[in-house]
């Protein structure tokens, strides 16, 4: 089992940044950020495949989220810029087994699914004011 430890929410007024940080025990096929706001589902918001660092970002945060991984670390970043209010969640990191992801034409050996996570961590928060 992955033992995984997110840092580094926090409370930021619309347009600004945060960088959140998640270390973890063993570096596993898929490694991705999640969120969840109160009464909606848990949603991906960047999925990491390890071996190639290819990541799938849905529309929602394509273009403003960054992920990327320090393997040797075994640690797991995620960059947040221009965020808004509809960013406010809780943050999860989690480690899952490789699995087949088509969005659109584009393949993704990691995907949104969340079933296919099978380790997480506890959250941080993020809050974003307009």
């Amino acid at each position: 089992q992955v033992q995984l430890v997110e840092s580094g929410g926090g409370s930021v007024q619309a347009g600004g940044s945060l960088s959140l940080s998640c270390v973890y025990t063993e570096n596993r096929a898929c490694m991705g950020w999640f969120r969840q706001a109160p009464g909606k589902e848990r949603e991906a918001v960047a999925v990491r495949t390890t071996n190639s660092g290819r990541t799938y970002y849905p529309d929602s945060t394509k273009g403003r989220f960054l992920a990327h991984q320090n393997r040797a670390k075994k640690t797991l970043y995620l960059q947040m810029d221009d965020l808004k209010p509809e960013d406010t969640a809780l943050y999860f990191c989690a480690a899952g087994r490789s699995h087949t992801y088509y969005s659109g034409s584009d393949y993704y050996q990691c995907g949104p699914r969340i079933t296919e996570y099978t380790d997480w961590g506890q959250g941080t928060q993020v809050t974003v004011s307009s």
